[in-house]
């Protein structure tokens, strides 16, 4: 299933374009587009429809993720295994219990909501091998009681350097995700989420780039993706205002070519937040959009280098 990457050969002879790449995408969905339906009945939905992996948001689990037993996290893994698909991990991770900020200046509170959050670090662990944990969670780190946007990042860091050892141990990586300023005042480009991670210095601690929350990037974001890239773990598709691609007017190809040029390995994951299409028609439709643009990309190796992030 997993698909090819190595590099095109270079031009015989000058003015002759590179290669094709075999490089494909490698196509992941969040288990929310399948709003309503069983876990099993999500996976299926996500292979029917073109899908390599799930990522997966613990509130459609339980009302308590971390309450799950040990025999009902074996029973979520074997059901996505017995379909075939690869684990992302999860997103949308702090939505339940209503309780959880990660922020506030409260500290008790705070100490339990990083506390829950280390348990969520077994939970992905548990529920697949090399899990990504998506910290986007807007209302749960957002800026709250009177707290600064500086407190507030800090308080962030610290607990992110907190847990970083957990997710080490567990073989699970933290993804800091930017947020879009109108949604959270808290970590709102690359720029931001990559002076924590470096701040922070674990492994098990890195960030990723979603379409739908870069509107706060200073850089296009084909070049955004360039200068960060060896911190982006992750990729998230969906169009500014939470629709799927290709029903608005955002232009996915410099993303998508910054990703071809440099070989991502890792997961394009459809992540929608408006749900009139259907399920099965916004994972296909999306998958359709995503395969039909990537056969229009064209591998240019004078285009694959690294910048170096600040």
């Amino acid at each position: 299933m997993t698909p090819a990457s190595g590099r095109p050969q270079e031009a015989s002879a000058a003015g002759t374009p590179p290669e094709p790449s075999s490089y494909r995408f490698r196509l992941a969905i969040c288990s929310g587009t399948f709003h309503g339906w069983s876990f099993a009945d999500a996976c299926k939905g996500a292979v029917r429809t073109g899908y390599e992996a799930i990522e997966i948001a613990p509130h459609l689990l339980s009302d308590d993720p971390n309450s799950l037993s040990a025999a009902r996290r074996r029973e979520l893994r074997d059901i996505r295994e017995s379909e075939g698909l690869f684990y992302v991990g999860l997103h949308n991770m702090l939505k339940a219990p209503g309780w959880l900020h990660l922020t506030t200046p409260d500290r008790t509170r705070r100490e339990r909501s990083w506390d829950y959050f280390r348990s969520l670090v077994d939970l992905c662990g548990d529920l697949g091998d090399g899990g990504l944990m998506i910290l986007g969670s807007a209302r749960q780190r957002n800026t709250v009681s009177g707290a600064t946007r500086r407190e507030a990042r800090g308080r962030l860091a610290e607990g992110l350097a907190a847990v970083a050892p957990d997710a080490e141990a567990r073989g699970v990586r933290i993804l800091l995700e930017p947020l879009a300023p109108h949604l959270c005042e808290v970590v709102n480009n690359l720029g931001e989420a990559i002076a924590i991670v470096q701040q922070i210095g674990s492994p098990a601690v890195q960030s990723m780039f979603d379409t739908h929350n870069a509107v706060g990037e200073a850089l296009p974001h084909g070049e955004a993706v360039r200068k960060h890239y060896r911190y982006l773990k992750h990729v998230h598709v969906n169009e500014l205002d939470g629709r799927h691609p290709g029903t608005g007017d955002y232009d996915f190809r410099p993303v998508l070519q910054a990703l071809k040029d440099l070989d991502y390995p890792g997961w394009v994951s459809l992540e929608v937040f408006h749900f009139d299409h259907g399920p099965e028609d916004i994972a296909r439709d999306s998958a359709r959009f995503i395969r039909d643009l990537e056969k229009k990309l064209v591998y240019d190796s004078g285009r694959d280098m690294i910048q170096s992030s600040p």
